[in-house]
């Protein structure tokens, strides 16, 4: 079984800058031998979940905006790094580039934490249309949408972390 500093330097990334989650999972001995993907995503899930509505929005707002200026100052964590360059989002050109620093801006100001969404198997143009359609929403169904693509970018980064379900 791994200690607790080994499962929180490995995991305590999976959801963007927070450590937290991997932590807790770990104190709360929802972490047994056996670490497969579905457990260890149920555990980090739970967690999430559990957190107070101010700890979940430090969450969202931990993750960086898509072809924003973490990414073109090269400051993204790997895994971001990864996911956006998968779907294109490091080759924008300057129209595109220019439209999605519109729309992180307008989205910023709407909903106080970045538009969150994972990005594997899509390309910028089913990102740029996810976008202009949940600009729309509310507040409270854009939370509940972001935490929902929260935990599943966990799920997609514990699939390259561990063996099977």
């Amino acid at each position: 079984m791994l200690s607790r500093d080994e499962f929180v330097s490995r995991y305590g990334g999976v959801f963007e800058h927070s450590a937290f989650v991997a932590e807790r999972a770990y104190d709360d001995g929802f972490v047994g031998d056996e670490l497969t993907v579905d457990r260890v995503h149920t555990a980090l899930v739970a967690i999430f979940r559990a957190a107070s509505p101010e700890e979940r929005l430090g969450v969202l707002r931990a993750h960086p905006d898509l072809a924003g200026r973490l990414a073109i100052a090269g400051e993204l964590t790997e895994d971001s790094k990864k996911e956006q360059a998968g779907a294109g989002l490091d080759r924008l050109s300057a129209e595109e580039h220019a439209r999605f620093t519109e729309l992180n801006t307008a989205y910023v100001e709407k909903f106080g934490f970045p538009f969150i969404i994972a990005v594997k198997g899509l390309n910028k143009d089913d990102i740029l249309a996810a976008f202009e359609t949940r600009i729309d929403n509310t507040r409270d169904e854009e939370f509940a949408t972001a935490t929902a693509q929260v935990e599943r970018i966990a799920l997609l980064r514990l699939e390259t972390m561990l063996p099977g379900r």
